[in-house]
């Protein structure tokens, strides 16, 4: 009676189980779970299991590639981002083309004062 519907068996494969690290199980709640082999160095708990887990879940196929950073210019420069928001993806140094001159507030606090005092000989007139 296991192909009725609501049978909550899960087929195994024999070749995969036995090769791989591992296999997907489910715990007594019937959340998904990891089940790692019997093998000794997967089940260690110091940090030697711990590199041999993360090193037979790792594909070989894959690779990590570095990407050159020239001498002058060690981050690519990302103005566009200023204005779009962060993307993880498309990280880059930020930088504005031209910047603002910055103010002198001396000379603008002798501005406004001066403001004032021709405001105050206007009321008065």
């Amino acid at each position: 009676m296991a192909g009725k519907p609501g049978d909550k068996t899960t087929p195994t494969i024999p070749d995969e189980a036995s090769t791989g690290p591992g296999h997907l199980g489910t715990d007594d709640r019937g959340n998904v779970t990891w089940e790692w082999a019997d093998k000794a160095e997967l089940q260690a708990d110091d940090t030697l299991g711990g590199a041999e887990r993360v090193r037979a879940l790792v594909d070989p196929r894959l690779d990590v590639l570095e990407e050159d950073a020239s001498a002058d210019n060690p981050t690519a420069v990302n103005p566009k981002r200023l204005k779009t928001g962060y993307n993880p993806y498309n990280s880059g140094a930020l930088g504005k083309q031209t910047w603002k001159k910055k103010k002198n507030l001396q000379e603008l606090s002798k501005w406004i004062e001066l403001r004032k005092k021709m405001a105050d000989k206007k009321g008065d007139e």
